[in-house]
């Protein structure tokens, strides 16, 4: 299978039957309000077209309907019928955005032979947690595929290490920019050191970071994340750090 990081989340997953589009966020540059109080977001541009983007997609998934992972640009161009995946308590209002084969995940699914099942995340600590919450993860299984762990928008905790060493993935995508929340500046996403901790905890495991370097609040860049990698002796092959457009074999 291919996994192509688009920007930020949004990612398509390439699996011999079937292409998963997932956190389609196609906002042009500058278009959606800042988070951090730095700059509008999207810090960068999208890589590819939209409609080369969209070609050949077979389903789509939504974590959670943040702005940066679902909003009016992907809900426009999207095709409506395609089936699209959520957690429970977003299918309504992805169905109020005018698509009609919304298919609720409350713990497993399958799609042309993929089976996902999904898992909550902890979107950040404390208070904050009113702010974010709920978001999910999921863990993909196919035919003639490694199994891959996509973690989603969380903070790694004690839940998700034991969900990850027990299940033994052979793939784990992390969202790892550190971004944080509030005057407090709570993180609320995975950060180098906890991307760092989860490739020692699954050492025969391949890990791939992204959600870097495209929004105002997130503090951690693809040179720290490398640099924090190397100080602890963890190789570019067992943390790949994918560009944005760029397509990794796994």
């Amino acid at each position: 299978m291919k996994l192509q990081l688009i920007r930020n989340a949004t990612m398509k997953f390439c699996f011999d039957q079937g292409t998963i589009l997932v956190d389609p966020c196609f906002a042009p540059k500058l278009s959606i309000y800042s988070y951090a109080g730095i700059s509008k977001n999207h810090l960068v541009d999208l890589p590819l077209p939209i409609p080369e983007i969209i070609a050949g997609i077979n389903a789509v998934i939504v974590s959670h309907i943040h702005s940066d992972h679902f909003e009016a640009v992907a809900q426009d161009v999207l095709p409506k019928g395609i089936p699209l995946f959520c957690q429970p308590g977003d299918e309504e209002k992805i169905r109020g955005f005018g698509f009609t084969s919304v298919k609720t995940v409350t713990e497993a699914a399958s799609f042309n032979g993929i089976s996902f099942q999904r898992f909550e995340g902890r979107h950040g600590s404390g208070d904050v947690l009113s702010d974010m919450g709920q978001v999910s993860g999921f863990f993909f299984q196919a035919p003639g595929a490694p199994s891959v762990c996509w973690l989603g928008d969380t903070i790694l905790t004690p839940e998700l290490e034991e969900l990850v060493t027990d299940s033994a993935p052979d793939v784990v995508v992390t969202h790892s920019s550190g971004a944080v929340w509030g005057k407090e500046r709570v993180k609320i996403v995975m950060d180098a050191e906890q991307t760092v901790r989860l490739c020692e905890l699954l050492p025969r495991s391949r890990i791939v970071a992204v959600h870097m370097e495209a929004l105002d609040h997130g503090t951690v860049s693809r040179a720290d994340l490398r640099s924090a990698a190397d100080s602890r002796g963890i190789p570019a092959a067992r943390l790949i750090i994918p560009a944005d457009g760029e397509t990794v074999t796994l």
